[in-house]
């Protein structure tokens, strides 16, 4: 069975979508079969595989409101052995129309149930909010990755997001763990980067991941040209970083197992 992993923080800006788009293919260069959830109305992580979602017969949208099968309605991407399940701008409208379902917590979960097998892990990319269908990713998840920006706002935000976690264990998924915090944008160079890693491992301990993803321009160009870093440059510190998370993550779960 496949491992869910919600990247989540409700802040903007702090690296989930460049998190999922190349964990998820540095995983599945690791020999794992890997599906990507795009769970953001911006569809963000689908444009990053250079996927026109108007070529999509259909998406998460059409999944979480209409019923679809989440088998079938993913597609292929440029790296082997990773699927994306992806989004479109009317997923903007999905919360009120999900409002009125039974169970609407738990329609993700739900659909999930038919794909969770084929897979080693799936990354759900969330929507910088905490509105349902964030809820819903937390509900379906076995743990959660909590991206987290090296800079002066960093830790704002996360106390409510922990709360947020903490009311979905304790009401609809008490197996939902914290995989661990990742600090990204990082700059060895300034002061402040090394003292938010810092803090962050002073407060959350061994939950915060070994590797740190740095600042790198390779990072940022890379989705314009429909690619993941590794493919785009694999040489790049930002392919490299990626590589290392997902050998960690790799690692951490064979332990967990053990």
């Amino acid at each position: 069975m496949g491992k869910i992993i919600a990247i989540a923080n409700q802040k903007g800006g702090v690296g989930k979508t460049t998190t999922t788009i190349n964990l998820s293919a540095s995983l599945a260069k690791e020999g794992k079969r890997v599906l990507i959830i795009d769970a953001d109305p911006q569809a963000n992580a689908t444009s990053g595989y250079g996927i026109d979602p108007r070529t999509m017969k259909s998406s998460i949208y059409e999944c979480l409101v209409d019923s679809y099968p989440m088998e079938g309605s993913q597609v292929t991407t440029c790296v082997e052995g990773l699927d994306l399940l992806g989004s479109r701008i009317d997923l903007a409208g999905a919360e009120i129309e999900l409002i009125n379902k039974p169970n609407r917590e738990r329609v993700l979960a739900n659909l999930l149930k038919a794909v969770v097998d084929k897979y080693d892990f799936i990354l759900i990319d969330c929507s910088p909010s905490l509105g349902l269908i964030t809820v819903n990713a937390l509900t379906a998840a076995n743990s959660v990755i909590i991206p987290v920006q090296a800079e002066y706002f960093a830790l704002e935000g996360i106390s409510k997001l922990l709360n947020t976690i903490r009311i979905i264990k304790s009401k609809l998924n008490p197996s939902l763990e914290i995989e661990g915090f990742l600090l990204t944008m990082y700059d060895a160079r300034l002061r402040l980067a090394n003292q938010i890693y810092e803090e962050l491992k002073g407060h959350f301990g061994d939950m915060v991941f070994d590797t740190v993803i740095p600042r790198n321009i390779r990072l940022s160009e890379a989705p314009s040209h429909g690619l993941p870093a590794i493919l785009y440059d694999p040489d790049s510190r930002g392919a490299t970083s990626h590589v290392m998370l997902a050998k960690e993550i790799i690692s951490k779960n064979k332990a967990h197992k053990a």
